[in-house]
């Protein structure tokens, strides 16, 4: 019988190739450094409802509420819409009037420590209030949000079991506080586990069984991703973002003789906005917060920098682009694959260069860039009883 055993051996299919194999050591320390997911959360210490689930409860009402904006027909689900992973799936949002930048997705917006595409902003509740204000979103002002809150009871019963006290006579106090309400709810938006997630976790343990159900394009893909692409440099982490802004070769000509400055603007902006970090309407005390606020420096290399959005469920927020100029992922892939670096500011963006990938390696891309979206979650508003403010 032992004659018999090497014949037997032959006769045996070899295993299918595993997935390990094809990731070299400094490629498998890459793909772990995007997890695991999700990431731990625990508020923000700007924000003295952060997590409170009155206030929670509080921001959901005005988050799909009219009554925030000047015609009474916008809200902020117009622009970021559940269905469309927080999105609307337009080139530039649209709310009174077109805006000049694309609409990104709120999903995750809680890891984050810039907001907006320049990030003009340094929290989420500061950030909350901007489309209120502007002209082409929602057309209110401090005073009139503030009257609003006073005169709805269902406003101003939440606002009590929110803050723990009726509105106060000072408006922008009331303001404020509709910003920290509905950034406590946004705060509760983030995406679920992924396939990648799934593979990712596989080879941190070494599962061979479970990293070989992962699709061999999107197992391609990912190695561009982390290899020949470098695109992991930016789009880093679990989040996959860094949080921070570049300057990607995407035109920033808004109009015939406007163009949008991005990140150079946003700097400005923040250092003057009232509701900033280093202001009086941080709750945190200490303003351990705002040491990215009181360091920011303006550099001229930051002219038509962006923000790089993260990746998780970009395959379900096209177009793409911080003024939506690539409708498809492929498009937006091509972009890198096709980029002129002439169009890269002189001082941002050097470690940019056409990367001249196949078809077939934007087909890969692709197909792993669509692993980072979980399964469908409906998104179902609270049907809580209002709360009892007796």
């Amino acid at each position: 019988m032992a004659i018999l055993a090497p014949a037997l051996a032959l006769a045996i299919p070899a295993p299918p190739a595993i997935a390990q194999s094809t990731l070299d050591a400094a490629e498998r320390a890459k793909v772990l450094a995007h997890g695991p997911w999700p990431l731990p959360w625990s508020g923000d210490p700007s924000n003295r409802v952060s997590t409170k689930h009155d206030a929670i409860a509080f921001g959901e009402r005005l988050f799909f509420d009219t009554r925030l904006s000047q015609n009474g027909l916008v809200s902020c689900a117009a622009c970021h819409q559940p269905k469309k992973t927080w999105t609307d799936g337009h080139a530039r949002a649209i709310g009174l009037g077109v805006a000049d930048r694309n609409t990104p997705t709120i999903a995750n917006v809680r890891y984050a420590h810039w907001f907006g595409w320049d990030g003009a902003h340094d929290s989420l509740w500061a950030q909350s209030l901007r489309p209120i204000l502007d002209p082409r979103e929602m057309g209110m002002t401090v005073e009139a949000v503030a009257g609003v809150v006073r005169a709805t009871s269902m406003f101003s019963c939440h606002y009590r079991k929110a803050f723990g006290r009726a509105p106060p006579a000072d408006d922008v106090a009331v303001f404020v506080d509709v910003g920290k309400a509905l950034a406590a709810f946004q705060e509760t938006i983030a995406t679920a586990r992924t396939p990648f997630d799934d593979f990712r976790d596989a080879l941190a343990r070494n599962d061979h069984s479970a990293m070989a159900r992962y699709p061999a394009a999107a197992l391609r893909g990912l190695k561009l991703f982390v290899g020949r692409g470098q695109c992991n440099v930016c789009h880093a982490g679990p989040a996959f973002t860094n949080g921070e802004f570049s300057d990607i070769g995407v035109g920033f000509f808004v109009a015939q003789g406007q163009v949008d400055a991005g990140r150079h603007e946003g700097i400005r902006k923040l250092r003057t906005n009232p509701f900033n970090l280093l202001g009086a309407w941080n709750d945190d005390g200490a303003r351990r917060t705002a040491t990215g606020t009181r360091h920011v420096a303006l550099e001229h290399r930051n002219f038509g920098e962006f923000k790089v959005p993260g990746l998780r469920s970009v395959a379900e927020t096209a177009p793409y682009m911080h003024n939506g100029s690539a409708k498809t992922l492929r498009d937006a892939v091509r972009h890198y694959s096709e980029l002129d670096p002439d169009r890269v500011h002189s001082d941002g963006g050097q470690l940019l260069k056409p990367l001249r990938f196949s078809d077939a390696e934007i087909d890969d891309l692709v197909a792993f860039l669509g692993t980072l979206s979980a399964p469908s979650q409906d998104f179902r508003r609270r049907q809580t009883v209002e709360p009892d403010c007796d």
